[in-house]
């Protein structure tokens, strides 16, 4: 019995050690990129859980090659069925809007609540690209903020170029909330801000997630452990501070997020909300600001609001406004 006390505290206590040394494992679990869900499935064939769907790469910078699926609208691939592969392209521009998802942390574009999302998404009319950052799925090169922020601002303009006049949407869901706000703010310092901003389950800023997991929780009396957390996301240079970019967004945004989140806390969402309203009276600007809370009842969580009844309702009253 003493044995495995003495072991359980020698690891316990070992933990802020090793992240001391490594601050590196921080990075990677935040990420979580080498977790390449599902198993076995072949992301060049988007036709095994999408059957609407095109998969191609981009090469974000040198090295660095990123996989991308282009969803589209159910109504095209029924009208289009059956062509050759490249078409997908020429169908941009057509009028429909367009949405770029931005996936969380674990796995890639193939996991089963992300599929489930896009279905739902091209079933109301929208084409849908799902990006797996670079060292995510089979796109190449290791993951950072920088890097991830790079390669949705390429297919952005990747998009944008090839879709003319169409209203392009970014769609962040967790993690990807961060690239979202990103890449939006550095569009609008370039004159080119974003149409519509939709962050799924958005977080504060980054470090305030892992404070609130419920491991690091086991840590925080101790003295320091905190401090420490902070130094080694600094360290590796990860912040994706939604609250901080938000302060100076004015694309018309929309907020999802579910009360009963047990990873993103429900309250990150509505300060995010609040200082977007803040935001909004300061500047002096009318863009339209949403925030949808969905009752803990309905068992949400963080990655289910796709079962949302009437999500494409939501969507589509947002979307609609923009594009009058």
């Amino acid at each position: 019995m003493n044995t495995c006390v003495s072991v359980l505290l020698t690891v316990y206590a070992s933990v802020p050690v090793i992240l001391y040394l490594f601050p590196w494992i921080l990075g990677h679990v935040i990420y979580a990129h080498l977790l390449r869900l599902p198993f076995f499935v072949d992301l060049s064939r988007p036709e095994d859980v999408l059957n609407n769907t095109w998969n191609f790469y981009l090469n974000t910078e040198e090295d660095i090659s990123v996989g991308v699926w282009h969803t589209l609208p159910v109504g095209q691939y029924e009208e289009n069925d059956g062509r050759e592969p490249g078409w997908h392209q020429e169908t941009l521009g057509d009028g429909h809007p367009v949405v770029i998802y931005l996936h969380g942390n674990v796995g890639t574009r193939a996991i089963h609540h992300r599929v489930q999302l896009v279905k739902i998404l091209s079933a109301a009319g929208y084409h849908v690209f799902s990006l797996d950052y670079r060292g995510f799925g089979d796109s190449s090169g290791e993951p950072s903020e920088s890097g991830l922020t790079t390669d949705a601002l390429f297919l952005y303009h990747w998009v944008k170029r090839h879709s003319r006049a169409c209203l392009v949407c970014l769609w962040g869901h967790s993690l990807g909330s961060g690239v979202a706000t990103n890449s939006a703010v550095k569009l609008q310092e370039q004159g080119f801000p974003v149409e519509a901003l939709i962050l799924e389950a958005p977080y504060t800023r980054i470090g305030e997630v892992v404070e609130s997991h419920a491991l690091a929780k086991f840590y925080t009396f101790l003295p320091g452990f905190q401090g420490l957390l902070w130094n080694i996301l600094e360290q590796n240079n990860i912040v994706f501070a939604n609250d901080e970019n938000l302060k100076t967004l004015t694309s018309p945004l929309m907020i999802l997020h579910s009360e009963d989140d047990g990873v993103v806390p429900h309250h990150m969402g509505l300060k995010l909300y609040q200082i977007s309203l803040q935001t909004r009276r300061r500047l002096n600007t009318s863009a339209e600001v949403k925030m949808i809370s969905f009752s803990a009842r309905h068992g949400y969580s963080h990655n289910n609001v796709y079962l949302e009844p009437g999500l494409p309702t939501m969507v589509g009253s947002f979307l609609q406004n923009l594009m009058q």
